[in-house]
């Protein structure tokens, strides 16, 4: 991977509008939201159907097809708790743009994510953690070998696991937050990808503040090296931010007009 990854966050069942369609199989609003983030640059899009105890198998197929059928096969991140669901949609979606990716394992109850990933030759993203946060970033690289060998044992490629750090809330973790920057780096060292909830690390922050955080945190954990984020691609700010450090990293060709495109 060499240009930033994007993954867009704004169809999750979290947002009540979002919620609200999902339960009726109303597409517009999810069609709206779906181009919104494209149109501001997004590369994938984050599906996020909550746990759907009752329809998720159901409901992701309908939300896959759906979004593949009017963005020309955009890719997308399955994201829901239900893995049967993950498994519906990845039997109806189309990889032309880039294979599926499930949301989400980590090291401990949810390490099956990476069982599923590999069973579908599909990206996994890794939360480095076991039943809580991790305490430092020995714990987190313990939690991250573990993940690692059980993708590589089941066949899959290095670069198919994409590992979260977990982006944690400045306001009340502010001394946190070197350690988060400095695992990103040990990840890059190991030649892996990663990813993570970006905006997490904003929360609670008066809402002017929070693109001017979340822009200085990507620019910080890009330099370190990471490779993809969940955000928020209608935030100008960050997005602009994003496209600039590609620039300066020199993974995309500087054009006076490289903000536009």
């Amino acid at each position: 991977m060499a240009k930033f990854v994007t993954i867009g966050e704004r169809l999750s069942t979290t947002a009540p509008a979002v919620n609200k369609a999902f339960s009726a199989r109303d597409p517009e609003p999810i069609l709206k939201r779906a181009k919104e983030q494209l149109d501001a640059g997004a590369v994938y899009l984050d599906v996020n159907i909550g746990p759907a105890e009752t329809d998720g198998p159901e409901l992701m197929q309908w939300v896959v097809k759906l979004l593949q059928g009017e963005f020309n096969n955009v890719p997308l991140a399955l994201d829901t708790s239900n893995m049967k669901a993950i498994e519906a949609g990845i039997a109806v979606y189309n990889r032309d743009k880039g294979k599926p990716i499930v949301n989400s394992a980590d090291a401990s109850g949810r390490i099956e994510y990476i069982n599923l990933a590999a069973a579908n030759d599909a990206i996994c993203i890794a939360l480095c953690n076991g039943e809580g946060i991790a305490a430092d970033n020995d714990e987190r690289m313990g939690y991250l070998q573990v993940m690692l060998e059980r993708g590589l044992e089941l066949g899959m490629e290095p670069e198919d696991l994409w590992f979260d750090p977990l982006f944690l809330v400045i306001k009340g973790m502010q001394d946190k937050q070197l350690d988060v920057l400095n695992f990103i780096k040990d990840i890059s060292d190991q030649g892996l990808n990663s990813t993570g909830g970006l905006s997490n690390n904003s929360n609670g922050m008066p809402k002017h503040v929070r693109p001017i955080m979340d822009s200085a945190m990507v620019a910080m954990a890009m330099m370190q090296g990471l490779t993809s984020a969940i955000v928020n691609p209608c935030d100008l700010r960050l997005m602009e931010t994003i496209k600039s450090c590609d620039i300066i990293k020199n993974e995309t060709l500087f054009a006076d007009s490289y903000l536009e495109m």
